[in-house]
């Protein structure tokens, strides 16, 4: 049997894989990951890492199994924290545990694994992995979704690497959430009861204003309301109509067509009115509601654009207001990455996907386009919320493909 480290996080996920993999008769060893000291932003409650960590090894003592600390901090706020603030600064917004899985869990966490003689690392993520030798003898590692439809946790590991697969294991991706629950009942656990972990990766939950204040300045600027009247909406749903039509026809969109349908829509102060101003245009993310302060509409107001040049936040009454919505997306050639490269859709090439574009947004049927330079993602229906800085990840069926940073 193999020697496996499993990143024990003092949640029930972790601690019921780490049973299942002694049950199988392996060498486990728990290693837990310090990755963030500041509380600054950070709210009450927020599960600090002291208590994670005392958790944690209350697990590994009742399991019998070898527990370990590691302080990945440096390595987090390089990779992640300064990341996060590098693209919210661009009016960008980044998606920090998918970054945390591709930097940190799989990469330097692993190494540290190595050195305790690790031959797999493990962690409770809900998904699963099949391996298999192609016919030209090389070992393909397939990234599946997990069994609980609720708790699929594979969107998070989307930028994973074929190399980073090899030594991963994922002991609950079979499993219900109820049935991992019950294991951890029935040993009398200490994380059987645990809420799940929420917010960022090992941040925690945060009032993220405050927190990116740490680095980037509060400035006021104003908030303008945009009509659903405006003429711009109009002249994109013919576009759109058009490419529709022509897809129908078994016509290709152009490069032209997908990338106007894939960028965002562009609002000036003078089509729309004041109603309000806002603290800085960078705290701020497409389809947000809360946190305007804006009251005396009709409708809720949302938010359908940022502007952090000249410091302006765009919004529309209204979940279903016109701004929310877009046909497709485009990403930079650079950001797109395989999961399976064998698979990878060449220039000039399309092919037929089942997309999300956030976690636990349900699978939505789509058509990805690459050019030398970009990808673009057409989609059946339009979407709500497409966000720059966010990643699109894309399925064959049950099997996660490839993923790529949203551009436009």
């Amino acid at each position: 049997m193999a020697r496996i480290v499993i990143g024990l996080s003092g949640g029930v996920d972790s601690s019921v894989a780490a049973y299942l993999l002694k049950e199988q008769g392996h060498d486990v060893v728990g290693l837990f990951m310090i990755n963030w000291h500041d509380t600054e932003g950070t709210l009450s409650g927020a599960c600090p890492w002291e208590e994670d960590r005392l958790i944690a090894e209350m697990v590994a003592r009742k399991l019998d199994i070898g527990f370990y600390v590691v302080d990945l901090s440096e390595q987090y706020r390089q990779r992640v924290v300064d990341y996060m603030f590098s693209e919210y600064e661009k009016g960008r917004t980044p998606n920090p545990d998918v970054l945390c899985n591709r930097e940190i869990k799989f990469d330097v966490f692993v190494e540290e694994a190595k050195r305790l003689g690790a031959e797999y690392v493990a962690t409770g993520h809900y998904c699963r992995k099949e391996s298999f030798t192609d016919e030209q003898g090389i070992v393909r590692h397939r990234l599946l979704a997990g069994s609980d439809p609720n708790k699929d946790q594979s969107y998070f590991l989307c930028q994973l690497s074929q190399e980073q697969l090899s030594m991963a294991l994922f002991p609950i991706g079979n499993l219900l959430k109820p049935e991992v629950r019950d294991i951890a009942t029935k040993l009398h656990l200490a994380t059987a009861t645990r809420k799940d972990s929420q917010g960022i990766c090992f941040v925690g939950k945060v009032d993220l204003p405050v927190f990116l204040q740490q680095k980037l300045k509060a400035k006021k600027g104003r908030i303008i309301e945009i009509p659903a009247s405006w003429e711009g909406y109009a002249q994109y749903n013919e576009l759109d109509n058009e490419v529709s039509r022509n897809i129908a026809e078994g016509k290709t969109p152009s490069v032209e067509q997908l990338s106007a349908l894939a960028t965002p829509f562009a609002y000036t102060p003078a089509d729309g009115k004041k109603v309000g101003e806002h603290g800085g245009a960078h705290f701020y993310t497409i389809g947000q509601r809360k946190g305007l302060a804006v009251g005396g509409t009709p409708e809720p107001l949302f938010i359908i654009g940022t502007d952090v040049v000249r410091n302006i936040v765009y919004v529309g009454q209204g979940k279903n207001h016109p701004g929310l919505y877009r046909r497709a997306l485009s990403m930079a050639g650079e950001e797109i990455h395989w999961i399976r490269p064998d698979l990878a859709v060449e220039s000039g090439e399309s092919e037929r996907y089942s997309v999300r574009i956030r976690y636990r947004q349900p699978l939505q049927e789509a058509t990805l386009y690459r050019t030398e330079e970009a990808g673009y993602i057409y989609f059946d229906e339009q979407q709500r919320g497409v966000t720059a800085g966010q990643f699109a990840a894309w399925y064959s069926e049950e099997e996660l493909i490839g993923s790529g940073t949203i551009d436009g």
